[in-house]
């Protein structure tokens, strides 16, 4: 659903994009150190009760994630690597930020069932992406679905910043929200794949 927002926000990381370039600063080097920090964070802050500020340090650099691909685009330095790297660690961060959440949930003796549900959450975050990588790899189109990448950091990060402020239940809502619409979103894809491969199929 954000992703209606990209082309907008890129104007907005353009000037810090131009001033990263101007001091040598490689596009892939940004990727790197922006999931390193992120990692560092989650897990710096998110299981030792740090809920609020976790979620506003990683807000912020989740915001920043856009800063490297802009970087590539003004440089004209765009690469498949690049975007395979970019990809990568954006898998990894995703990864930091639920694991992140779930000792939270088991930190704090959430129900077992919870503790479940958070564990399918991260799981099926990561299936969305390989969904979408293998049926490119195939030749198909899967960027459908109502979880994007960004809806779900967004939905994660705004319940730990609840939780932060005093409403601990905003944790439990947001994982049951992530593995709900990550599951639609999976059988979307699935059947959004399905139906290319079928009209492949009539032609």
């Amino acid at each position: 659903m954000l992703e209606r927002f990209r082309h907008g926000w890129r104007q907005v990381v353009t000037p810090p994009a131009r001033l990263l370039l101007s001091l040598g600063i490689s596009p892939n080097a940004v990727t790197w150190a922006g999931t390193l920090a992120l990692v560092a964070v989650a897990f710096l802050t998110v299981p030792y009760g740090l809920l609020w500020q976790g979620a506003l340090g990683m807000g912020l650099l989740v915001l920043s994630d856009s800063i490297d691909g802009q970087m590539a685009r003004l440089s004209g330095r765009t690469s498949r690597y690049g975007a395979f790297l970019d990809a990568t660690l954006d898998r990894v961060s995703d990864a930091a930020v639920m694991t992140a959440t779930l000792v939270h949930l088991v930190q704090v003796g959430a129900p077992s069932v919870l503790v479940g549900v958070a564990g399918w959450a991260l799981a099926v975050g990561q299936i969305t992406s390989y969904v979408k990588a293998r049926a490119e790899a195939e030749g198909f189109r899967a960027d459908v679905g109502i979880a994007a990448r960004a809806d779900r950091l967004v939905v994660v990060l705004l319940g730990l910043l609840l939780a932060g402020l005093g409403v601990p239940w905003a944790v439990e809502v947001a994982v049951v929200l992530l593995a709900a619409a990550g599951t639609v979103t999976v059988a979307q894809r699935l059947f959004a794949v399905r139906a290319q491969a079928e009209l492949l199929t009539q032609q």
